[in-house]
């Protein structure tokens, strides 16, 4: 029997007064990373098959609301705080708030360096430029994506070795080369390209896009430039000066 009076034939379609039910408790009852009850629960309050409690939980996971974790169930959308400063550490930072991190190397390759990277690295326009491209997950869900350019003659080689987790870490702990960012610019735009994949979010939502220079400690020589993409259901920046 069931526990919410659905009206079906007032035609809106059951899963979305089912979706508009759980948005108004959520946001009455619940707190960013609480857990929904299980599905069996819920097919019995709202008298509905699984099927129709799934295609009413998709909604809320589109529209920003709700995350599934593969075994662990769904979960209300938790802001991670992420600071932008000098020396700011993906993996440190989050694993500091007790969260698990985990970074992939999505491509490896030699490009020509375009206009606003060579110019930021101070490399002349189709130099040769190392282009890392990795995903960062937070709590095992996507994070975000980073899109990192050096120049290749001096980085290309030394950074074969890399195989994930912090990059700047590797550069210190593997070339004694400690970075300083210098420039740090945040637009919010919608994702490009096969992003929204990445991500596992709709083409329709907003990235939070950051571009970054980081400088050697030593030097003040251009050595990283990066364009950050992050997911905006999921991020808070704090710009530390």
């Amino acid at each position: 029997m069931s526990l919410y009076a659905l009206k079906r034939e007032s035609g809106s379609s059951v899963f979305r007064q089912i979706a508009s039910a759980l948005e108004a408790e959520i946001k009455a009852r619940y707190r960013p990373g609480d857990r929904l009850p299980a599905e069996p629960e819920l097919t019995e309050r709202f008298g509905v098959n699984r099927h129709t409690l799934r295609h009413a939980v998709d909604v809320l996971v589109e529209a920003g609301l709700l995350e599934r974790r593969h075994g662990r169930g769904t979960f209300v959308l938790s802001l991670i705080d992420y600071a932008i400063s000098t020396r700011t550490r993906f993996t440190e930072q989050l694993e500091s708030q007790g969260r698990s991190t985990d970074t992939e190397i999505m491509r490896r390759l030699i490009v020509p360096a375009a206009n606003g990277v060579a110019r930021r690295l101070g490399l002349a326009e189709g130099a040769d430029v190392l282009f890392l491209e990795t995903r960062r997950h937070a709590d095992g869900q996507p994070f975000c994506l980073v899109s990192h350019f050096l120049p290749a003659m001096d980085y290309a080689e030394p950074l074969e070795a890399y195989t994930g987790g912090s990059l700047h870490a590797f550069l210190s702990d593997c070339l004694s080369l400690r970075l300083r960012r210098v420039e740090s610019l945040v637009t919010a735009t919608l994702p490009q390209g096969d992003d929204a994949g990445l991500l596992s979010m709709p083409r329709n939502a907003p990235v939070l896009r950051v571009k970054s220079l980081n400088v050697s400690e030593a030097t003040g020589e251009p050595v990283e430039y990066a364009l950050t993409r992050f997911r905006a259901d999921r991020t808070q920046l704090s710009v530390m000066v």
